[in-house]
């Protein structure tokens, strides 16, 4: 795999996040790689992407979509036994990660054959993957795609999580990366408090990507924002909010719910 074209695929959907994303992805990718790759975006509009991105239609489906309080689950139409003129492996990637550093690693490890997943830390008792950043041959997951269209929603309802259902069912089992390529912001960057209210979150030597599952994305690393719908603070506002009765969360949370601007992020996470 290491001397053939290097496949990054994503999926793009719906209003949640604009045509900047798949372009600032691309732009991450494309200076952290050795050439040739392809960039295949699955979406239901290529509106101002630009032009080195393989715009593809998302792959149909024969059922709809369940919906559920816990979970989303469109990224199940990669499953499908064709993607575009795609074949053998292919490195999906979300739109709200930073790449960090070389990507070439993740083609280079495992077998061609291997469904590898990055490692969830938010449930440490589970052997749980991470499908923000997972490899797979084109077509292998098909037989998870064929189970869940048979009954979507109990499926759904029964896994919680999208990333639990592969991990559980993909054929010939998961692999994992190694635990310093790719690192979950807020569980492995952010500093505990109090050190939060003094430094910025770290980037560990060894990291590729970062992910931002959760509330905390990173455009709000930037800005030092912990959550989008709350105002920027100053490290004095904040821990004053904690005791005069305007928090919204428990003391803890709130104590813990706080980061400085992140500059790292934003070297990072640009086009």
């Amino acid at each position: 795999m290491a001397n053939s074209e290097k496949q990054i695929i994503c999926i793009y959907w719906g209003t949640k996040y604009s045509a900047d994303y798949v372009n600032r992805l691309y732009g991450m990718v494309a200076r952290n790689i050795t050439s040739p790759f392809s960039f295949t975006c699955f979406t239901d509009s290529s509106d101002n992407f630009r032009p080195e991105i393989t715009a593809a239609p998302l792959p149909g489906l024969s059922f709809d979509l369940p919906k559920t309080k816990k979970g989303i689950w469109p990224k199940c139409r990669l499953w499908s036994a064709a993607l575009g003129g795609l074949k053998g492996p292919v490195l999906f990637l979300d739109l709200d990660l930073v790449v960090t550093s070389n990507l070439d690693a993740f083609f280079e490890y495992g077998d061609p054959e291997d469904v590898i997943l990055a490692r969830n830390p938010s449930n440490p008792l589970e052997r749980l993957g991470q499908t923000s950043v997972y490899r797979f041959p084109v077509g292998k997951l098909l037989p998870l795609l064929e189970e869940f269209s048979s009954s979507p929603l109990e499926i759904a309802e029964r896994y919680e999580y999208e990333q639990r259902y592969v991990t559980r069912n993909a054929p010939g089992g998961v692999k994992f990366w190694p635990k310093s390529w790719v690192l979950h912001f807020r569980r492995k960057c952010r500093r505990v408090f109090p050190i939060n209210y003094f430094k910025v979150p770290k980037l560990p030597t060894g990291c590729k990507i970062v992910i931002f599952p959760g509330d905390l994305n990173p455009a709000g690393a930037i800005e030092g924002r912990y959550h989008e719908d709350e105002a920027l603070r100053t490290p004095r506002e904040h821990i004053k909010m904690a005791f005069n009765g305007q928090r919204k969360r428990s003391l803890a949370a709130h104590l813990r719910h706080y980061i400085l601007p992140t500059g790292w992020v934003e070297q990072h996470w640009r086009e």
